[in-house]
């Protein structure tokens, strides 16, 4: 790892207790279901309409980050952040759907 480089747990080491800790709150929950609809889109970190301070943003990210959720990238300028589908979907089939169905 880099520096600057964002820490990611490999793909063989998800687990599903950390990924159900991070979708049991509601704002991360909605930040997953909108990257679910475009799953080979990047987006901004700072694009997500949330009702919460900066701090507690990034407080979010980190969390669905050391979850396993997203991939994030450090553009210098502003943070970058994909759902980690094929990820996902190779060790937990149709977890994410369930769970974003369930609302």
């Amino acid at each position: 790892m880099t520096a600057g480089e964002l820490a990611h747990p490999r793909a063989e080491e998800l687990e599903v207790g950390p990924i159900l800790l991070a979708l049991a709150d509601g704002n991360r929950r909605r930040v997953v279901a909108e990257l679910a609809a475009r799953p080979d889109e990047e987006r901004l970190c700072a694009s997500f309409d949330l009702p919460v301070s900066k701090s507690s943003r990034t407080r979010h990210w980190r969390v669905l980050r050391e979850a396993g959720l997203v991939y994030q990238r450090d553009a210098g300028n502003g943070l970058y952040m994909r759902l980690r589908k094929e990820d996902l979907d190779r060790r937990f089939p149709g977890l994410i759907q369930a769970v974003i169905a369930a609302g």
